[in-house]
Parts: structure tokens; sequence; C-alpha cells
């Protein structure tokens, strides 16, 4: 039905060269394999840091300036055929929210308004907030470029080490809202992973990274040592698969992790019922 890509996707440490940044988008643009893919599937996409600057980079980088930030911005919005592109001019930003099917699809940004101890920024977080609250369908896919929870590489660059106060109110307001059938996706962390991040109400979110479908970097080994919430963790090239089931009493999710041999890697189902927290 889609395709959705978190970042990093396909630039690669470009900073400020915008001529760089456009290279790289021809240089995918020349892949046949690329072309049909895009000619056939919708394909959404967010950026992360090798994407936007360079490495573990946000914001408005030391040495760059807004007219930096916006160029990146210009560059990766004519490269992809997303819904829409956060706030729009003259406020950037790459977030969004479209439907696929039975699945709300919302998209962060978790670089262009980050700043210290603020992943999202302060306009950023309220409109996420207000598009999890008017959710109506089985389930809602939830995108970060970066990693929801921090057992890989001791939560470098993730969610709950830059900005946990941030996580939580995003996880309490779906608590308490008894927000149901949320599916956790991120990127960046260069190899397919898959956790569960258990809260203290007993309720638990399920977090899938599925990675690298068009390069390999090796990064972080695929295990996490002792981590008795890892689901699966694979290196080599791969991708995630969602299917839905929406017509059953309990509406189930089946992802699969499936191999560039067609191999399925790793399966799991979960109803609807069981991504649903119980409530205070």
């Amino acid at each position: 039905a889609a395709m959705l890509l978190c970042g990093d996707v396909a630039v690669q440490d470009r900073d400020n060269h915008l001529g760089l940044h456009r290279a790289d988008y021809l240089l995918r643009d020349f892949f046949s394999a690329w072309q049909g893919l895009t000619a056939s599937v919708p394909v959404y996409a967010t950026w992360d840091d090798h994407d936007y600057f360079n490495n573990d980079k946000w914001g408005i980088p030391a040495g760059y300036s807004e007219e930096d930030r916006a160029g990146v911005w210009n560059v990766f919005r004519r490269s992809w055929n997303n819904p829409s592109y956060g706030f729009g001019d003259p406020q950037g930003g790459v977030f969004f929210r479209t439907r696929i099917g039975p699945c709300d699809i919302i998209t962060t940004d978790g670089r262009y308004f980050r700043k210290k101890g603020s992943f999202l920024g302060r306009d950023q977080m309220k409109w996420l907030e207000t598009q999890l609250l008017d959710c109506k369908g089985p389930f809602i896919i939830l995108e970060s470029s970066t990693m929801w929870s921090d057992y890989v590489s001791n939560g470098k660059d993730s969610w709950g080490v830059f900005d946990p106060e941030g996580r939580e109110r995003v996880f309490e307001l779906i608590e308490k809202n008894r927000i149901g059938g949320v599916l956790l996706i991120s990127g960046d962390r260069h190899g397919a992973r898959g956790f569960r991040i258990p809260r203290a109400s007993g309720f638990s979110f399920y977090e899938f990274e599925a990675a690298s479908l068009g390069g390999i970097d090796w990064g972080p080994k695929a295990a996490v040592p002792g981590c008795q919430e890892q689901l699966f963790g694979y290196l080599g090239y791969a991708f995630g698969e969602f299917t839905i089931a929406a017509d059953l009493p309990d509406p189930t999710v089946t992802f699969r992790l499936i191999s560039e041999d067609g191999n399925v890697e790793y399966e799991i189902t979960l109803p609807r019922s069981q991504l649903t927290p119980k409530g205070a």
C-alpha cells in the first residue's frame, strides 16, 4: 500500500552544500529499481542527521545559519512526494500526518526544531498531541527518525536520553486517553531491531526499527547484551512490513522483518487490545 522511509535515507553528510544534496538525490533517481518502486508504490520519507546536515546535528548547527537550514529543507521537500512538509513557509519542518488504509500515519521531525532538552520543539509537540487525540483508525504508526527506546548505544541520540520529559509527555498522553493501536517506528541506528518499552502501568509500547534497505553502514551490534526487552536484531539488507487485519473483532497487526533474499527473519502478531492502555 505504501512505503515509509525513516532517516537516514539518501543524502550523506553534505552539510550546507546544497548542490551535493541535489546530486545525491539525482543519483538516487538514476537507479531503475528506485524508478520502478516509486512509480508503483507511494513513498513517504522523513530525514535524520545524515540527510539533514551531518552526524548527530540538529537545529542550526554551530557555524551555520538559518539560511542554510532553510536551504536544506527546500531541497528535501522538492525531492520527496510527502503529503505536506511541517508548517510550510516560513516555519519549515518535514513532519506530517496522512492515512493509509486503516492506519493513521504520524511522522515527526526530530532535527529541524530540536533544541537542547526538546526533541520536537514547542509547536510541533502541540501539533503531535492534537493529531494523536484526533486519530480514529484501529492503528496509528508513529514515526521518529531516531530511537524511541534507549537500549542501543546507551541511548545515543534517543528520545529518552535527549528529551525524557518530551517522551514521557507523549507516552502519558497515549496512556491517559487510552489511544489504542500505536506502533512506534524509528531509524538512525544502522540495522534492524525491535524492542518492547515497558511502562510503570504494566502497559508496553512496541518499537520497530527495520533497516537497512539501500545501504549498510556497520554500526552497533544486532543484539543488545542483556536486554530482555529486545524482540529481534539483524544486520544486513532488510525491510519491515506491517499487515493489518482491521475487520476482526479485535483487529490485529502482523510485523515481519524480511531479508534481501525474501526470508522472514522475525514475525510477531499483536492484537489491538494488547496495544491499548488500560487507562488510569
